[in-house]
């Protein structure tokens, strides 16, 4: 394996650079995932069934704790990408350790909220909207929960192997992802939750 030292750590051999692109098209892929999902949301959010709508049931605080401990990880786990690029593993770790406990912390108010919609009658089968609503947000969980582990084995391979070519490339496209999840939260943020207390 020949390791090009001009290069960042992560793209410093030919198979972490077709990873990488790899992992790029898999993400083309995700936003189709989500581009569906939004679709669907749009077509479906006024179809209520005499359920409730999402200025009954969608509360402020709880969005707001989620976006900014989302976007809060995201940018720890730009920290944890810096500080390894710098070859800093201790930090990297921390940062890391951060950002996961920050996305348990998100699902921990995610979770909050859906008890909340149940509680509120908006379970998936009360009507069109709540259905795809909790599709949408769910998927979107399922998503960070997957990430949250995800990470967990990243760290702990980097605690134990160190900062390898291997484990950088893991890192780094484990970096791409988290990224990628807290852009779709700003599309759920600003066209699901906002425009649906307006």
């Amino acid at each position: 394996m020949k390791i090009d030292n001009s290069l960042p750590l992560e793209y410093s051999t030919e198979e972490n650079r077709l990873k990488i692109l790899g992992f790029w098209i898999f993400l083309g892929a995700e936003i189709m995932l989500f581009g569906t999902l939004f679709a669907s949301y749009f077509t479906l959010v006024d179809r209520t069934a005499g359920g409730p709508d999402g200025a009954e049931i969608f509360k402020i605080t709880p969005v707001l704790i989620e976006t900014i401990v989302l976007l809060t990880s995201s940018f720890t786990i730009g920290l944890a990408i810096h500080a390894m690029r710098l070859g800093k593993k201790k930090a990297m770790l921390a940062f890391l350790g951060v950002t996961l406990l920050l996305g348990a912390g998100f699902l921990g108010v995610e979770i909050y909220e859906f008890v909340h919609y149940v509680h509120e009658g908006a379970g998936i089968q009360t009507s069109a909207f709540t259905s795809i609503l909790l599709t949408t947000l769910g998927t979107h969980g399922a998503h960070v929960t997957l990430g949250f582990f995800w990470g967990l084995f990243i760290l702990l391979q980097v605690k134990k192997r160190g900062l390898t070519p291997e484990t950088a490339n893991k890192s780094f496209i484990f970096s791409l992802y988290w990224h990628f999840l807290d852009v779709v939260w700003i599309f759920i943020f600003s066209f699901i939750y906002l425009k649906g207390m307006m």
